[in-house]
């Protein structure tokens, strides 16, 4: 809530101040309440980032690929476009893997810079795919 403000809170998940409070409440009285999964989402939405769905994702050994986008439609530009755009963001990936094997270590950052360049490729070839299956029928 500290992400979205405690006013907007109230406003995007339809609750009050004091009901907000004592989901988040670490007081042993408060301790059967839980936020709805409607207002989570709701919250999260308007989050820079999605922090509840991120830590289940933690807790149960998954990794998250976030996209700030959040792009409700198709990119413009068809095939051609997506292959510009897979070459230009491959040599941002080589760029990042040569940077970060220089000394012969990678560090964690270096691996999450790393895994950032991956996972946007992997978001262009999806895109990709779904401009050719849209050509081909």
């Amino acid at each position: 809530m500290k992400d979205v403000g405690i006013e907007k809170a109230c406003e995007l998940t339809g609750k009050s101040k004091a009901t907000l409070g004592r989901y988040y409440s670490e007081n042993p009285e408060h301790a059967d309440r839980f936020m709805p999964v409607d207002a989570v989402s709701a919250l999260e939405k308007s989050a820079s980032y999605p922090h509840v769905t991120g830590a289940l994702a933690e807790l149960n050994g998954a990794t998250m690929s976030y996209d700030k986008l959040r792009k409700n439609i198709s990119s413009s530009g068809g095939v051609n476009n997506d292959v510009i755009v897979l070459s230009q963001r491959f040599a941002m990936l080589m760029s990042e893997y040569s940077i970060s094997i220089e000394d012969g270590i990678i560090t964690i950052n270096e691996a999450k810079r790393l895994l950032k360049e991956t996972s946007a490729l992997q978001q262009i070839l999806i895109d990709m795919k779904l401009h050719l299956e849209d050509e081909t029928g």
